[in-house]
């Protein structure tokens, strides 16, 4: 007799090798009913010897009808043993698993069964082998059979039911093995592991929001799937999880998943970015500012996602402005607090000062102070990277991002105006006004931060050697006299700056602005209004024309200036921002608005007719008469004569009301009288000629002799004017349109010797 016929009878032997399953049946129900026998007599070691034989000489044979009578059998003796098959669990389990991965998908069909049949009846003594079973399980939903997933899935069902009912579940491994899973992307996987995670959500002593940050990056992967009904039940899996967290804030662990979400928030997948913004809105309300230190990285998802639009993106638009908004509050003016070793890594002065070798020694408390601050500079690198997007939204979001850190966070902001600066003047040139709006506002913040003089106190704190950065002198114009009975120096734009409170930026802003406008005329043309007149509404008109005259001054392009000064008169005398100034203009009446006077004279003087204007303007009528006489020196061409046509037009506007009401009393405003009439005089006979004309017909006639020479009252204004010399205004005007006129005489004499091109 053989070995197989020494334990077991030989007609069991022979159905559990037969190909037909129901012969196979038949001899497990026999070879159920020995090992029954063999346990009522109390034989257990041949009953353990028939195991160790349906493993060796069944389960690692070669036929594949003998391996299924095998699984079969080990089933068939677990049923038998009952309860006590808990204690040859090492005998029954690792058999039945080695046949899961057999070539023959019948063989791991029925070794599912034959798992399902034992593991039904040993329940928690398996959990030792449920690692591997698990892996297994998992391995065979992926299964190309449908009938081994099925028997798979069954398996599985099982297997929940006996780990909910165990108390001695080992989570904390079992979610190991379920992060490894968890990435594959195999759908059939996929859904086994949400399955999973499920069921251990249901399980009451298994804080699943402990392990969430395992198997978060994992859940986002798979809401990317393709398949629907996997997609819908992972978005639910999500919802819920986000439910718990909202109801159990003070026990997550916000910190360990915020880089998860950053990343999904920049997936190509509308649901995963939408689900993942939707997180970081809220973790940014629940967790508030646990979620500085990633603020960066929430920014640079959110940012692009501002400009979403249509119909389609529209829910991923409204979910991105609720966390850029969130996101803005989270930064407070206590972030602004600036220490030592802050100063020493981000301000430019500090770190050239220390570079040369000469660090004087600091005080104790900058020693002890520990580097944990709020630190600006990966937020301003994600805003200054999407500076230029192609999105105006984009564009404009972050430029509010930048006014709401001047406002929170003004020093460590002015710490970075040197990298900003040029970012902000290339987006003038925008093709938005609202970019344009927002950007002007962010120069305006950094020119009129109080910020600097903060930063100053800290570095004399840390530093007292530290020499402070001087603005430079501004340039001296060409009349080499006194204007206003004041030195020229005193009228620098920088003076009224630091009077103002204006930083050294307001130079250098109005500096770039008019090379800017030099290098793009376009610019000028289509928006320099624009911006001049918004500007003015940031800052005070006084600073923006002052700034200006000076620069102009010294501007070697003549046409340039010409034009520049053109544009910027035109906006005095017709804007409503410019309104006050116009009025303090007219009168005259402080010292500073007789200085503001003589220093736009000066670079007004580029551009005649603007200059007779601003006298107009100014009420300074004796001298707006005489500069008229000098245009017999001036090159008047046909752009002279259309700005003076202009001029007329103006005077006939609102804004020189007073002038044409003083018309009423010649003798009195008898430089007026010829100043217009010189207008007058200087025109062809057009259409403003005959305005001009008419309205100088209307002048009454001359009074008394009496009243004629009645001497006018002395006033502050008469005083103050006598201190102007105008004689020297005058030369000055002389001095700059022969500059004018002789550059107009090469460019001609140029174009004359060029040889003109044959078609």
């Amino acid at each position: 007799m053989t070995s197989k016929e020494l334990l077991l009878p030989a007609v069991i032997v022979k159905g559990l090798n037969d190909k037909l399953y129901e012969k196979r049946k038949t001899a497990a129900l026999e070879l159920e009913r020995t090992i029954k026998d063999l346990c009522a007599l109390g034989n257990l070691k041949q009953v353990e010897e028939i195991m160790i034989l349906l493993e060796k000489d069944f389960l690692h044979g070669p036929n594949p009808n003998s391996k299924k009578g095998g699984l079969i059998g080990l089933a068939a003796v677990a049923i038998a043993l009952g309860q006590g098959a808990g204690d040859y669990v090492g005998r029954l389990v690792p058999p039945v698993l080695s046949c899961f991965y057999d070539p023959d998908s019948r063989v791991r069909y029925y070794a599912c069964e034959s798992l399902y049949n034992i593991a039904k009846v040993t329940r928690s003594t398996t959990l030792p082998y449920f690692t591997k079973i698990f892996d297994d399980i998992c391995k065979l939903s992926a299964d190309p059979d449908l009938n081994v997933r099925n028997g798979a899935d069954l398996l599985d069902r099982l297997v929940k039911d006996i780990i909910t009912e165990s108390p001695n579940f080992d989570v904390t491994k079992f979610i190991s093995l379920l992060r490894e899973r968890i990435h594959s992307n195999n759908q059939f996987v996929r859904s086994f592991v949400v399955q999973w995670v499920n069921l251990l959500n249901a399980v009451p002593q298994v804080d699943m929001l402990k392990y969430l940050p395992e198997l978060l990056d994992g859940l986002f992967l798979i809401l990317s799937d393709k398949n629907t009904d996997i997609r819908k039940m992972c978005d639910v899996r999500l919802a819920e999880f986000l439910k718990e967290i909202e109801d159990s804030a003070n026990s997550v662990n916000f910190t360990a998943m915020a880089n998860i979400l950053v990343i999904h928030s920049q997936s190509a997948d509308e649901l995963t970015q939408k689900t993942a913004l939707q997180w970081i809105s809220r973790f940014l309300q629940l967790a508030g500012r646990q979620m500085l230190p990633f603020c960066a990285g929430f920014l640079s998802s959110i940012l692009p996602c501002v400009a979403h639009t249509g119909d389609r993106l529209q829910e991923i638009r409204e979910v991105a402005i609720a966390a850029n908004r969130a996101l803005m509050r989270l930064v407070t003016s206590d972030d602004d607090e600036i220490t030592p070793e802050y100063l020493k890594k981000y301000d430019p002065l500090t770190k050239r000062f220390l570079s040369s070798g000469s660090e004087p020694e600091t005080t104790a408390a900058a020693t002890e102070v520990e580097f944990s601050e709020f630190h600006l500079q990966p937020i301003f690198d994600v805003l200054i990277s999407n500076m230029l997007d192609k999105s105006v939204e984009t564009r404009t979001a972050v430029l509010r991002w930048m006014l709401n850190l001047h406002n929170r966070v003004p020093m460590k902001m002015f710490l970075l105006a040197d990298q900003l600066f040029p970012v902000l003047l290339k987006s003038l040139s925008d093709g938005s006004d609202n970019v344009i709006q927002l950007d002007l506002e962010v120069l305006a913040e950094i020119s009129s931060s109080p910020a600097e003089s903060r930063i100053k106190e800290h570095r004399s704190a840390l530093l007292p050697s530290l020499p402070q950065p001087r603005p430079p002198a501004a340039p001296t114009g060409d009349v080499g006299v006194p204007l206003g009975g004041r030195d020229a120096h005193d009228m620098e734009p920088l003076k009224a700056a630091e009077k103002n409170h204006l930083t050294i930026y307001f130079t250098k802003f109005m500096t770039n602005l008019v090379s800017l406008f030099s290098t793009d005329r376009a610019l000028l043309e289509e928006r320099g209004t624009f911006i001049v007149r918004y500007l003015c509404t940031l800052l005070d008109p006084r600073d923006i024309y002052s700034a200006f005259a000076e620069i102009l001054l010294q501007e070697e392009d003549l046409k340039f200036a010409s034009n520049m000064v053109c544009n910027l008169n035109m906006i005095l005398l017709t804007a409503f921002e410019l309104f006050k100034l116009r009025n303090e203009l007219k009168e005259l009446e402080t010292q500073e608005s007789v200085d503001l006077f003589c220093a736009l004279y000066q670079s007004w003087c580029h551009n005649a007719v603007a200059t007779v204007s601003l006298c107009l303007l100014t009420q300074t009528y004796e001298h707006t008469s005489n500069l008229i006489c000098q245009f017999g020196n001036v090159n008047v061409n046909a752009l002279v004569l259309t700005e003076i046509d202009k001029l007329v037009q103006l005077i006939e506007s609102p804004i020189f009301t007073y002038l044409r009401l003083q018309l009423l009393e010649p003798e009195k405003h008898r430089h007026l009288l010829k100043s217009l009439y010189g207008l007058l005089m200087l025109l062809p006979q057009t259409s403003a000629f005959t305005s001009l004309h008419n309205r100088l017909g209307c002048i009454p006639q001359a009074q008394t002799e009496v009243q004629q020479k009645k001497k006018e009252v002395e006033s502050r204004r008469t005083r103050l004017l006598q201190r102007v010399d105008f004689e020297a205004m005058l030369r000055h005007f002389d001095k700059v349109q022969h500059k004018h006129s002789e550059e107009a005489r090469e460019l001609l004499l140029r174009d004359r010797r060029t040889p003109v091109q044959k078609s």
